[in-house]
């Protein structure tokens, strides 16, 4: 068993993070649990935001198991840091991640540093990906002020391929990674489920969210309509310029879409799908849904806001991505510009990379890091 350490375990009022509770407190660390507060849905947008559901679950979980439960209440940071990046880049243009800023802002950015305020040494979580300790080799010239050696953390994609969340979790810094526990990296999802029943929690059958982080089971379209503005234009065929039809903003639509267009398509093997937006007359831009499709597939992208998990990659080197969650890797050359821009070329064309989304960069099963498309 690792050291006892004092750690604050996320308890979002799902299966995931209760059964990383119980292994913390089978391992016999110093437990709380804490759910954050992020969303109560003040603006009554259609759709289920169970805010308080998910708490009476996580209370229940933690009497089962004995432990201390609190709710910590970061409305005002999730709103500044989520919400503001989600509502700003759609109106932009843009195809924004909130779950991965969900992760580096609120999870191991405010609800982190709240922790340590608290004196606690770490920060759990339910996600599916593993940390591992790695030692600096050279030890002797790496010790720290107290004289304990230092170590680095690296972060592999979790043991359950069909669940692992190491994507969502590539925008994470080094420090973040140090104080981050992941008890659940090495289970499948069946096995949880298991532990999960014989434990006797009541999230055991839960099923799991599949909505935006900490918001809950919204439709993207119905929470932008809420507090994006209109702004129709037309949408425009790629391949002859013929306008087919008008849109209500280009926010509700992103690269590679195919459903929900709005426009009829000649038959499910000749349908539209997104190909661009044109921002000086707002045009919605489609073509038939074709490895020919102008700007559906691309070879050549550039990333910017780079963030790396280690050291970061400063020459031109073949690596992994993963263009969007579950995604499997694909192989790709990575040829650096600055310090957080760089060009990727692609073994082969990738469908829908639409700017605002993220990529992760991998080796192997290791995540290195990650940047967003331009």
């Amino acid at each position: 068993m690792s050291a006892r350490e004092k750690i604050l375990v996320a308890m979002s009022g799902g299966v995931d993070s209760s059964v990383a509770a119980l292994l913390l407190k089978e391992q016999g660390h110093d437990l709380v649990g804490a759910y954050m507060k992020n969303w109560i849905n003040e603006d009554n947008i259609v759709g289920d935001c169970p805010w308080q559901r998910d708490i009476e679950d996580a209370r229940a979980v933690c009497d089962k198991i004995g432990i201390e439960f609190r709710v910590v209440n970061l409305m005002r940071e999730y709103r500044e840091h989520v919400v503001a990046y989600l509502l700003d880049g759609y109106a932009r243009g843009l195809t924004p991640n909130p779950d991965i800023m969900c992760n580096r802002e609120i999870k191991f950015g405010v609800f982190r540093a709240w922790a340590k305020e608290h004196g606690f040494a770490a920060v759990a979580t339910g996600h599916y990906a593993q940390r591992v300790e790695r030692v600096a080799p050279n030890a002797l010239a790496r010790e720290n002020a107290s004289g304990a050696t230092r170590s680095t953390f690296a972060l592999l994609e979790g043991a359950d391929k069909n669940k692992d969340q190491s994507y969502f979790l590539a925008l994470l810094s080094q420090a973040q990674l140090a104080d981050a526990r992941f008890p659940i990296g090495h289970l499948p999802k069946p096995e949880l489920r298991r532990l999960a029943r014989e434990a006797g929690l009541a999230t055991a059958d839960k099923k799991d969210s599949q909505g935006i982080c900490f918001i809950g089971e919204v439709k993207m379209a119905d929470f932008l309509r809420a507090y994006v503005p209109d702004a129709p234009g037309p949408i425009v065929r790629a391949a002859d310029g013929r306008e087919l039809g008008r849109h209500r903003g280009l926010h509700f639509y992103t690269l590679g879409q195919r459903k929900g267009i709005g426009i009829p398509s000649n038959s499910d093997h000749n349908a539209y799908v997104v190909v661009g937006k044109r921002a000086a007359d707002r045009a919605l831009l489609v073509a038939f849904d074709h490895p020919d499709a102008p700007g559906l597939f691309q070879r050549e992208v550039r990333v910017h806001s780079l963030s790396w998990i280690g050291e970061p990659i400063a020459t031109a080197r073949p690596r992994e991505g993963r263009v969007r969650y579950r995604d499997p890797r694909v192989p790709l050359d990575f040829t650096p510009e600055s310090e957080s821009t760089a060009r990727i070329t692609f073994r082969e064309p990738q469908r829908g990379l639409a700017s605002g989304q993220i990529l992760a960069f991998y080796d192997g099963e290791r995540l290195l890091g990650g940047g967003v498309y331009v």
